[in-house]
């Protein structure tokens, strides 16, 4: 008899559960705090790339940040090295424009999202690609720092001359 009890009760406690589940889902997401803050160190970071400002850019970087593009992690300095310049080349020859930015906010940890169509010619090559961009930020004392940023993207054939 208790199997049976228990057995009605979940059943009869599904609907709810289910319920609650959707209400919570649908919840709207809260407006960052700091969204300004935090677009602004993406934004600046993104102009210091187009203006060829490698010290601008790499301020905005955490000391621990870590890129990640094409299947390669780097750190800071391997970014420094390696791969900033080949970026602010590539922003200042290939006109790109972005999605709005999404902006989320935990606490002092952030992380925004935006989408970016390339065209344009870069190292003797055309360019028509879109992207993606994650960068999750921290709050420090000097303000909103990147500390992850993702790109990836994908080309598209160019239209036949």
């Amino acid at each position: 008899m208790s199997q049976l009890f228990l057995t009605v009760r979940t059943y009869a406690l599904a609907p709810l559960c289910l319920l609650a589940l959707l209400s919570s889902c649908q919840r709207p997401i809260p407006a960052a705090a700091d969204r300004d803050a935090i677009a602004a160190t993406v934004n600046a970071f993104h102009t210091a790339l187009e203006k060829g400002e490698a010290a601008a850019a790499m301020a905005l970087l955490a000391d621990d940040v870590q890129a990640l593009e094409m299947g390669v992690r780097e750190t800071r300095e391997q970014y420094s090295g390696e791969h900033l310049t080949a970026d602010m080349r590539f922003a200042k020859a290939v006109a790109s424009t972005r999605s709005a930015m999404v902006v989320r906010q935990e606490g002092a940890v952030a992380w925004t999202t935006q989408q970016s169509r390339s065209e344009g010619r870069f190292m003797s090559r055309d360019v028509n690609a879109d992207g993606t961009e994650l960068m999750v930020l921290t709050k420090t004392p000097a303000g909103w720092r990147i500390r992850a940023i993702h790109w990836s993207s994908h080309s598209h054939a160019s239209p036949a001359p």
